[in-house]
């Protein structure tokens, strides 16, 4: 089974940073961090799982200069963004066709690839029908 890890910013959907690894763990959610390059003073935001609210994560947020923000225990929805993408991309690849599931490569080709149209291709309505990058690259 893999595990995906991933980062996304709340301004325009964006998933700026992601890992897909062997075991949902602390290692996976810090190199999923590492990737990024915020300004201080970023609020990353997260559930109350023990990978993000361990001293390793809350080290390593400080050292980026980002402020932690945790949605309530129990609340799914105060995640709903990441939770709403995570969910989409399950419904859209794994649970429409099971042999895609067949093997590990293939599973990570299919997680980078959607990712990839997700953050190029796909329009959002709230984004003005831009993809996440066009909206981006609209405000920049």
């Amino acid at each position: 089974m893999l595990y995906l890890s991933s980062i996304m910013d709340a301004y325009n959907g964006e998933i700026v940073a992601y890992k897909i690894g062997n075991k949902q763990n602390q290692e996976l959610v810090n190199e999923t961090l590492k990737q990024l390059q915020l300004e201080p003073g970023t609020i990353l935001h997260s559930d109350q799982g023990s990978v993000y609210t361990s001293y390793e994560y809350y080290a390593l947020c400080t050292e980026k200069g980002i402020t932690r923000s945790m949605s309530r225990k129990g609340t799914p929805a105060d995640n709903a963004p990441i939770e709403c993408f995570h969910a989409s991309i399950k419904c859209e690849t794994f649970y429409l066709n099971s042999e895609l599931r067949s093997s590990n490569t293939i599973v990570i080709d299919i997680v980078e690839n959607y990712i990839e149209n997700y953050n190029k291709v796909r329009i959002q309505q709230k984004l003005g029908y831009l993809s996440p990058i066009e909206y981006r690259e609209l405000a920049a």
